[in-house]
């Protein structure tokens, strides 16, 4: 299952983006693959290590520093090679005013729960050196950044997530638990949105 359930969740993010063009479509597919995989699977770990963390240190330089993420693209907007059309594209996946702050609620406050059990959890390895699910985790962001940014922008944003997902990692295994790294993918993925929004909407 751990070979397929990868799959899975790609397939379900490239449907929902490329067949439904819905962004909505998109996300809760890619969370119900994720679910049904966890649930064929049934690792055993704890749903409770989604809230254990033995030392506050590990959760505040996870926010601060997964936070900037948000701010790192505000100030550097112009920089990445936006597709001049891109509040159109994001339009037409589904997301205009009056749900992109429906959207940002629940992908900030679900998202990370999901992932972090998923990549991190089921997937990962408490491994200090780069992992395969470091890359997979990476991977699937490249679907929802095609046509959207210039390719150097996606290599490096690929890049960056293939760290952040090696630090989430090593953070889980200092920590014992994933708070840490989940407050932290909250805090980057609801900085990095509402940038977005504020540039597009």
């Amino acid at each position: 299952m751990k070979r397929i359930a990868p799959i899975l969740a790609y397939l379900a993010v490239g449907i929902g983006s490329f067949s439904f063009h819905s962004a909505w479509g998109a996300l809760l597919g890619f969370h119900i693959a994720i679910i049904v995989s966890l649930l064929i699977a049934r690792p055993n770990i704890p749903i409770k290590t989604l809230i254990t963390s033995k030392d506050v240190k590990w959760i505040v330089l996870s926010i601060l520093l997964c936070g900037s993420s948000g701010v790192t693209v505000y100030f550097l907007w112009g920089h990445f090679g936006f597709a001049s059309d891109l509040s159109k594209q994001v339009e037409s996946l589904g997301l205009n005013i009056s749900n992109w702050k429906f959207f940002i609620a629940y992908f900030a406050l679900t998202n990370a729960f999901v992932e972090e059990y998923f990549w991190r959890g089921y997937l990962g390895s408490k491994t200090k050196t780069l992992h395969g699910s470091d890359f997979l985790y990476a991977g699937f962001h490249a679907l929802i950044l095609i046509n959207k940014v210039h390719t150097y922008s996606i290599i490096f944003a690929l890049t960056t997530l293939v760290l952040a997902g090696w630090l989430w990692r090593q953070i889980a295994r200092e920590d014992g638990g994933l708070l840490a790294p989940v407050l932290g993918h909250m805090a980057a993925d609801f900085t990095i949105l509402l940038t977005v929004y504020k540039m597009v909407a």
